[in-house]
């Protein structure tokens, strides 16, 4: 074994442990440590109407963020595909656009429900009890938000279709469900390319697990595309001292075929909005 040899090897056995001590606070991991404790998540706030705090307080700022992503950045499914009960043309739908990325989310439309929680920039929760209201607010897209309305009302029965649709909520112990419909066709349900129509319904459930990690489920209820109402979902990390930031998708979308919606095919390998 050479000098160089034996120094190159050297280097990379020291190295090596600092490289995986860096990649895992990168990822958000804790660094491992032998002796050392875990920190015990921070208790779960309550609002002065007792219900949970979804969001940030006046102790800390901060955002929600996809918990698990796919090696290319993007969020997996809601589900395993294999165990959605896909109508036979809704399947081959799907499988398409595994080939064409034709998101309508990269032409800066709105992301619909589930699709809002797997940008990249995160979403914030503000819960207005004085106005029976609770507002979801994300960045991704046209910098959108949803409305929550959490009066008992019910949904209107002539309802312009729309991204966001109509979102009626209530409480359920710590939990927070909300019912939506009223849904356009104009957006996937997952980065994955999922299919809906406008006979969608969605049951969301927010559930603050601890103050650090938000288990979202959501059940999706289409008579047009899946043979049965089917459940799916993930978590999302808090991410401490950062706040929503402008993010204009049109200045920063230069893309022409994306923008303009033509007829060519649009493949994964072109650049696509997060």
């Amino acid at each position: 074994m050479n000098v160089s040899y034996r120094l190159l090897l050297a280097a990379a056995l020291i190295c090596s442990p600092l490289l995986a001590k860096s990649l895992s606070a990168q990822n958000g991991a804790p660094a491992a440590g032998r002796g050392r404790r875990a920190v015990p998540p921070k208790p779960i706030e309550h609002l002065p109407d007792g219900t949970v705090n979804l969001g940030i307080s006046l102790q800390e700022r901060g955002l929600w963020l996809p918990l698990d992503r796919t090696d290319l950045g993007r969020r997996s499914t809601l589900a395993p595909v294999d165990t959605i009960p896909f109508q036979p043309w809704a399947k081959a739908l799907y499988d398409d656009r595994q080939i064409h990325e034709l998101e309508p989310h990269t032409r800066c439309k709105a992301s619909g429900v589930s699709r809002q929680f797997q940008t990249p920039y995160g979403v914030d929760i503000i819960q207005m009890p004085d106005l029976n209201r609770i507002y979801i607010f994300d960045v991704g897209g046209p910098h959108t938000f949803r409305i929550i309305y959490m009066d008992g009302r019910a949904h209107p029965k002539d309802l312009r279709p729309s991204f966001y649709g109509h979102s009626v909520g209530r409480w359920e112990g710590d939990t927070l469900v909300v019912e939506t419909v009223g849904f356009s066709e104009d957006f996937w349900l997952d980065r994955t390319g999922l299919p809906h129509t406008e006979k969608l319904r969605t049951v969301e459930r927010f559930t603050r697990t601890d103050f650090n990690l938000m288990k979202y489920e959501v059940l999706i209820d289409d008579p047009n595309v899946y043979t049965r109402p089917w459940s799916g979902g993930f978590n999302f990390r808090w991410s401490s001292n950062i706040e929503l930031f402008e993010y204009v998708c049109q200045d920063n979308n230069t893309a022409p075929v994306l923008m303009m919606k033509g007829d060519e095919p649009i493949v994964l390998q072109k650049p696509f909005v997060p």
